[in-house]
């Protein structure tokens, strides 16, 4: 095969919809979720014990906020596979972008709208974004997503 062919048979893949049927970011992303079931009361009670009930509080909303932020990273990424490949490296970059936007303006509304403990939500969602991004990178590294075709 030519440079040229090669070139051209690179550039055709990276126009095409991917060909893997199950939407495996979004599979992640609910993983990450039911994750958030019990890191999520973790990160909720050291709040309570060091804030109080407005922490406890304030830290629930920090977690769903970032829960909600997994949601719509993975059903992103899958939808922008099933265009094409540039499609998908674009919402990655600028999705993310995006994203951390949305957390950051959710956080300001929350806290316009009702009176809340903005360091505690801040420091709970930085934390909840930390750990459930962690806790999926090893479940990946150690192999605990064989159901999904491209970890085989």
């Amino acid at each position: 095969m030519t440079p040229e062919e090669d070139q051209l048979t690179i550039d055709q893949a990276y126009n095409q919809p991917s060909v893997i049927a199950t939407p495996i970011e979004a599979v992640i992303a609910r993983k990450m979720v039911l994750r958030a079931w019990w890191v999520g009361p973790i990160i909720v009670g050291v709040a309570w014990a060091i804030r109080g009930f407005d922490g406890a509080w304030a830290a629930a909303v920090g977690v769903a906020i970032v829960a909600v932020n997994f949601l719509v990273a993975g059903e992103l990424l899958s939808r922008a596979a099933g265009v094409s490949l540039k499609v998908y490296h674009a919402a990655a970059l600028l999705g993310f972008f995006v994203r951390l936007g949305f957390i950051t303006l959710s956080m300001f509304i929350v806290a316009s709208l009702v009176e809340i403990d903005r360091p505690a939500m801040g420091v709970a969602a930085v934390v909840a974004y930390m750990v459930l991004l962690s806790l999926e990178a090893w479940a990946l590294m150690n192999g605990e997503r064989k159901e999904l075709e491209w970890s085989r």
